[in-house]
């Protein structure tokens, strides 16, 4: 017999308790709020009990849940790292993607694209300088779950990371080195620096790029590095027009002087056949001379003189005491045959 059926009373539990709750009047206000989804109406009857069209209801808009929550679309720039009652389970990949509804599974999405961080710092250098000086890191996420779980905060670890190889490798240097380079010397070695502590941190993050945008000496001492620097620069201006005008010189300075050897070597080999015909002839000469000398010392005589009057003009002695001005004819001929030669090709 239930307890609310008559001759029951003092089997009520509500009964003799102030302001005791009534459980039909409050099932029976909900089903009338409720009626129009799950098909009673107000003050109607319905062939459903009461509850059980509360939990009929609470099914149904559980399945609609469970339906449209099943499903999640990842794009291209970013990965889902699924957590199965908040402890991992899986990377999901870009596209659409299957998961049981909250709160059984969740996704948190991680952008996978580089990001950028940049900051400045003021440090010593080997030497005792003070330098400052802006860079950038770039950097990306290639292990989601470790960038979730290692750290609390992974960005702030990677900023003050680098900032940490940045001080490293700068304090490890001398001021002339750093401003000289401007950092062409130093930023290998902070990547390398940076991306070793990361991977001991295991924050699943990769170093694309590091980038040093200034150097600044001390205000005190500028002057002088600018004047260092301008040095330098004046010094490589310098080399570079030394060593052009060395590829321009050095090759005609080289053609003269084998033209000049060459020339040499021609003059030495006519030299050389020039004295040994004169030796040969000579030779000869002698050898008839000891045949013949009056003949021979005669015609050496004619011949010699035939030499050094040929091309001169040639004074005879009349042996009175007056000298007799021979003109050189032939030569006068030639000459002037030789200019009418001149003319008749230049009128042609």
């Amino acid at each position: 017999m239930a307890w609310n059926e008559p001759g029951n009373g003092n089997r009520d539990p509500w009964k003799g308790k102030k302001d005791s709750p009534d459980v039909e009047a409050f099932l029976r206000k909900l089903r009338d709020n409720l009626g129009g989804i799950f098909g009673g109406g107000k003050g109607g009857a319905s062939a459903t009990p009461p509850v059980g069209g509360i939990l009929l209801g609470i099914f149904a808009l559980a399945l609609v849940w469970a339906v449209f929550d099943s499903w999640i679309s990842i794009d291209a720039q970013r990965v889902g790292v699924v957590l199965r009652f908040g402890k991992f389970d899986r990377i999901m990949q870009n596209g659409l993607n299957l998961k049981w509804p909250a709160p059984i599974e969740q996704v948190v999405k991680v952008e996978t694209t580089s990001r950028q961080t940049a900051d400045e710092v003021r440090m010593l250098t080997r030497d005792e300088n003070i330098v400052q000086i802006n860079f950038t890191v770039q950097y990306q996420v290639v292990d989601a779950q470790k960038y979730l779980f290692a750290a609390t905060a992974v960005d702030d670890t990677l900023k003050q990371a680098a900032e940490s190889a940045v001080r490293q490798v700068i304090g490890s240097s001398d001021m002339d080195q750093i401003l000289s380079s401007h950092g062409a010397d130093i930023v290998g070695e902070t990547k390398k620096v940076l991306q070793g502590t990361l991977d001991a941190y295991a924050v699943g993050l990769n170093v694309n790029e590091i980038n040093f945008q200034n150097f600044a000496p001390p205000h005190e001492v500028k002057e002088a590095f600018d004047d260092v620097n301008n040095a330098s620069n004046n010094q490589k201006q310098a080399i570079n027009d030394a060593q052009a005008y060395a590829a321009k010189v050095v090759p005609l300075a080289r053609g003269d002087a084998s033209a000049i050897l060459a020339e040499a070597e021609g003059y030495k080999a006519a030299q050389i056949a020039k004295a040994t015909g004169d030796a040969q002839r000579f030779s000869l000469i002698e050898s008839q001379y000891r045949t013949a000398p009056e003949v021979t010392r005669k015609r050496l005589y004619l011949d010699t003189m035939q030499q050094v009057l040929g091309h001169s003009q040639k004074v005879v002695d009349s042996g009175n005491g007056k000298n007799i001005l021979y003109l050189p004819l032939d030569k006068m001929k030639a000459d002037a045959a030789a200019a009418a030669a001149a003319t008749t090709g230049a009128a042609q």
